[in-house]
């Protein structure tokens, strides 16, 4: 029986050339991933300044482990694995410190676009009822365990599928699919109070 060959990395050449000391492919690696990056972590740590420091440690580890990257998984899977593990760990360090404002008005769920309402015409009521919305939906998402926020994160605000979240996080596929099932029965029980009150 054939292995099934997996298609060529698309950063390929990009990684070669910054295994070999090329920085400036290294850079264009980071203006490539940096935003997807930044969008993880900050839905996962909803602090901007730790979210800058965790991206330069994780640009950092990548940049030093270049070298053992044996490729044999994409470099995008690759730097999110490393991205996911460093967050958890500064996670679990930050526990005793206070959590972040939940009504920080820079958080990342506060403007996610799905939620705000763009039409011209909106009445203010409306308007201020989806932002209470997106205060509920920032502390329903604080609530989850970090292995859900994450998977919520990946899912749901980034777009990436099952399979791409099963090789990040080195599980099956099934496992993501429950963790999110589980999460978004979460979500709904608890914003589900406010959505009937308000519309």
């Amino acid at each position: 029986m054939f292995r099934q060959s997996r298609p060529p990395d698309p950063d390929q050449d990009l990684v070669a050339r910054a295994r070999e000391g090329d920085t400036r492919a290294f850079d264009a690696l980071i203006l490539k991933y940096g935003d997807k990056l930044y969008g993880l972590v900050y839905n996962m740590t909803s602090h901007k300044e730790d979210t800058h420091d965790l991206l330069q440690d994780i640009f950092a580890r990548a940049y030093q482990s270049l070298p053992k990257f044996r490729g044999n998984s994409t470099f995008y899977t690759w730097i999110y694995q490393i991205a996911v593990n460093l967050t958890l760990n500064f996670l679990k360090k930050r526990k005793r410190r206070a959590g972040p404002s939940l009504n920080d008005p820079d958080s990342a769920i506060q403007r996610d676009p799905a939620l705000i309402d763009t039409a011209r015409d909106s009445d203010p009521e409306r308007q201020t009822n989806l932002k209470e919305l997106q205060v509920k939906l920032n502390e329903a998402m604080q609530k989850l365990s970090e292995p859900h926020r994450m998977v919520v994160t990946m899912f749901d605000i980034q777009g990436m599928s099952h399979g791409e979240i099963a090789k990040v996080l080195k599980t099956s596929e099934g496992t993501i699919r429950s963790r999110l099932h589980y999460a978004h029965l979460q979500l709904q029980s608890a914003l589900q109070d406010s959505w009937d009150e308000r519309f």
